[in-house]
């Protein structure tokens, strides 16, 4: 398990290098400056993005084309509120392929348990059977002596697992029900 959790974190890094841009510059899509500019006169309300540095972040530079024309122009800018906004795409796609790295292994887990885990039940009580068959077989005096208390022994441990593992689900449940009906954390 550990290996292939190893595995799946290299294989993550690996994807963030290949998207590692070569530039120093940043992504025009990572950088803008948003001006959003409320109704005046007969002008409606208006969001304008411009992918413009810090320092021309304002209305002049930001709304084009103008709505308005004249000595409008400053009152029109003195409304619209400009913030330069800036973000990491990198960021952004490592956390995405993470949550979906996430997600394939509990998706994996769910049709472990769902199709895996019954068949491998079966396997085991059919190999139990067969080892306790041979067994039988093997015995010269009173070949069935023996025979309870290994299946016993052998049904027994089967049973107290399988008991373990439904305590466990009834408990979870439990808690499911306690945290989204009732909104109690068990402590």
């Amino acid at each position: 398990m550990t290996r292939f959790l190893i595995q799946l974190l290299s294989f993550v890094c690996f994807l963030l290098v290949l998207s590692k841009q070569t530039t120093a510059e940043k992504n025009a899509d990572d950088i803008r400056c948003k001006c959003i500019c409320p109704p005046y006169k007969n002008v409606e309300g208006q969001i304008y993005n411009q992918n413009v540095s810090l320092k021309d972040c304002n209305c002049l530079h930001v709304v084009v084309p103008m709505p308005v024309d004249g000595r409008d122009v400053e009152a029109y800018c003195l409304r619209c509120e400009c913030k330069y906004e800036e973000r990491s795409s990198e960021i952004i796609r490592a956390t995405i392929i993470i949550y979906l790295s996430i997600l394939v292994l509990l998706l994996l887990y769910m049709v472990y348990l769902t199709l895996l885990e019954p068949a491998l039940k079966r396997r085991l009580f059919r190999h139990s059977h067969l080892i306790q068959s041979e067994h039988d077989v093997g015995q010269d005096q009173q070949p069935f002596a023996d025979a309870p208390t290994m299946m016993s022994s052998r049904s027994n441990m089967l049973n107290k697992v399988e008991h373990a593992q439904q305590r466990w689900k009834r408990q979870v449940q439990e808690q499911r029900k306690s945290v989204f009906d009732r909104h109690v954390v068990l402590s």
